[in-house]
């Protein structure tokens, strides 16, 4: 495994992908994607466990494991970390590569639509203020995706990878998109989450008048 080095990269983020995906070691280490992304750690990163996480979400329990390492990404970035860290142990954590080639065959198509739009703009967005904001939503989303619910977390999980890609290539209207659907998916639970409450408040109703019925007839 490589030795950890914050290092300049000025490839574009699907090649460096790629060149991931060619190497010959069967193994693919946490430390090696670490130094692969370099300056662009952070949101690098929120993207990658963002679209794994969102690959995952319908097997039962993998968010939970790895939601992890995106945990702590999304925290450093509350907390205004200048590099990112990793503790040892995780950067010598590997999957097989043939796994993360296949994953990334998945999103490629997507992946570089996003990355041939995407440029510099609406810095405001992409501020220092920003980012812990950025940081802050994010790592609540993360909470969400550690949760084992099956499905839910796939939104929130997309989310953190559309923010990262937003912070990654200082691209404001990208990080504005992911707010709308931030408020959007908010919005959508609240309504969820009222209209079940009404129904079974309704329900417990129906069952309260049905058992004084019966208890009536009984009397």
């Amino acid at each position: 495994m490589p030795d950890y080095d914050f290092q300049s990269d000025h490839r574009p983020f699907s090649r460096v992908l790629d060149d991931i995906g060619a190497k010959d070691d069967p193994k693919l280490y946490l430390g090696e994607l670490v130094n692969a992304f370099g300056e662009r750690g952070f949101g690098a990163l929120m993207v990658f466990f963002g679209l794994i996480n969102a690959i995952a979400s319908p097997i039962p329990g993998s968010t939970t494991i790895l939601g992890a390492p995106m945990l702590l990404i999304c925290l450093q970035l509350l907390i205004r970390r200048d590099q990112l860290w990793m503790p040892k142990w995780a950067l010598k954590s590997s999957l097989p590569r043939e796994n993360y080639r296949a994953t990334i065959d998945k999103v490629r198509k997507p992946l570089l639509f996003v990355e041939k739009l995407s440029r510099p703009r609406l810095s405001i967005l992409s501020s220092e203020v920003a980012e812990v904001l950025i940081g802050l939503v994010t790592t609540l989303l993360t909470l969400i995706v550690m949760l084992p619910i099956f499905g839910g977390n796939l939104f929130p999980s997309l989310f953190v990878a559309l923010f990262g890609f937003g912070l990654m290539q200082r691209d404001g209207v990208l990080i504005g998109v992911a707010w709308f659907g931030v408020a959007g998916f908010c919005i959508f639970v609240w309504a969820a989450w009222a209209l079940i409450s009404s129904l079974f408040l309704a329900s417990a109703g129906w069952f309260l008048e049905a058992w004084q019925w019966v208890q009536g007839l009984f009397a």
